[in-house]
């Protein structure tokens, strides 16, 4: 079971980080493909917790230097994407590098924070986009990254922590309609996420 946010007391001095640096991100990596899930030709989820929102923070802190005050300001944008221990939380982000061809898709993918769902084992659990902003433009054009909390109920959490399940994570978009089988490996790092506790 993961924490579930980060404190001032968690954040290291930047000297320390520098230190250390190299060898936390080498050490995150083998955790962070498994946390990788590509959906169709193009999106790739990230599915965020404690460790990977660590990172996160202490790598903005160390790139633009700002000290207390920044500090603030990142907690409050990455503590949100920390799972809750009833939710997965990921950041979805269209990977295309072609500038034209970005730009063409997501013009045509508004709303589509709304229409992803994981299916675990005939269960649907639909994704939340995070409230921070509006992810689609009012012309209808949708932003390269989004970032969606699945909440789960008790079942769903059992279901999800059963090893050998049928789960299927879908964008079902009209503009961009595809869908993944979680690998194994990814369902047992995914389902450390959950507190255990709240099936109790």
């Amino acid at each position: 079971m993961s924490k579930h946010a980060l404190t001032t007391a968690d954040i290291l001095s930047m000297d320390v980080y520098e230190r250390e640096r190299a060898e936390r991100k080498r050490a995150i990596q083998p955790m962070k493909r498994l946390r990788r899930v590509e959906v169709g030709p193009c999106a790739a989820f990230y599915f965020e917790n404690y460790d990977t929102m660590w990172l996160q923070v202490h790598e903005m802190l160390f790139i633009e230097r700002g000290g207390n005050e920044q500090l603030a300001d990142e907690l409050a944008a990455y503590n949100p994407l920390i799972p809750k221990g009833n939710e997965l939380v990921a950041t979805l982000m269209f990977e295309i590098e072609n500038a034209t061809k970005r730009h063409e898709l997501l013009a045509k993918l508004g709303g589509v924070e709304e229409t992803v769902s994981f299916t675990v084992n005939g269960l649907s659990v639909r994704a939340v986009p995070e409230d921070d902003v509006d992810r689609t433009t009012a012309d209808g054009k949708a932003s390269s990254v989004q970032f969606l909390h699945f909440v789960f109920d008790k079942e769903q959490i059992a279901a999800f922590c059963q090893p050998g399940q049928s789960i299927i994570l879908t964008i079902s978009h009209p503009a961009y309609a595809h869908s993944a089988v979680i690998p194994e490996a990814t369902r047992t790092e995914l389902a450390r996420d959950f507190d255990l506790n709240l099936l109790a």
